[in-house]
């Protein structure tokens, strides 16, 4: 039973948060190797830009937009956001000459495995969903309708317990990013 879980929804999850950093690995050692470590500097750029758009799930959520469809940006969110983590990845490179940068880095990797934390959970709601319509299709007793109900609950509670921990997290990562872009204009304008 352990076994199967841990294949079934751990493993995919620790495989594509290990990508992450194998994706950036295999992206920056070329570029060290041929000179052009420059590029990760505007990789940065298209990082972000990846980054910003994949917040369109998050404004459609919160009814911001209207347009989409918010299991296709769900599904973009989760794309755009692996992306983005590998290319902020090899924008940070293996310089460590600034504190800023490196906390939102480290910012980003927790925010990214809280992000595989929620994709967890709502894997595991759907699929309680989907259990419970099958039992309430066959002649479901007053009892098993109470028990559908409070799970159902439960999953509502625990989804909302997660952004509560999500959404702190991704402001945190927000908030060194902009301070990391202050600081590249700010030390720019003095040179």
């Amino acid at each position: 039973m352990v076994t199967r879980f841990a294949l079934r929804l751990i493993l995919p999850s620790a495989i594509a948060y290990v990508g992450i950093v194998v994706a950036a690995i295999l992206i920056d050692l070329p570029l060290h190797a041929s000179g052009y470590m420059w590029v990760g500097r505007y990789l940065g750029v298209v990082g972000t830009v990846l980054l910003l758009l994949s917040f369109l799930y998050s404004l459609r959520k919160r009814k911001l937009i209207k347009r989409g469809s918010p299991k296709a940006l769900l599904r973009s969110h989760e794309v755009l956001g692996w992306f983005s983590a590998v290319l902020l990845l090899v924008h940070a490179g293996i310089h460590f000459n600034a504190l800023i940068p490196w906390l939102a880095v480290l910012a980003m990797l927790v925010v990214i495995a809280s992000g595989f934390t929620g994709q967890y959970l709502l894997k595991e709601a759907k699929d309680q969903l989907r259990h419970a319509e099958m039992v309430r299709k066959v002649n479901e007793t007053e009892a098993e309708r109470e028990d559908r109900l409070i799970s159902q609950s439960l999953l509502v509670e625990t989804m909302k317990n997660w952004r509560k921990v999500h959404m702190p997290l991704t402001m945190v990562f927000a908030v060194l990013v902009l301070l990391h872009l202050s600081s590249l204009v700010f030390f720019w304008r003095v040179r």
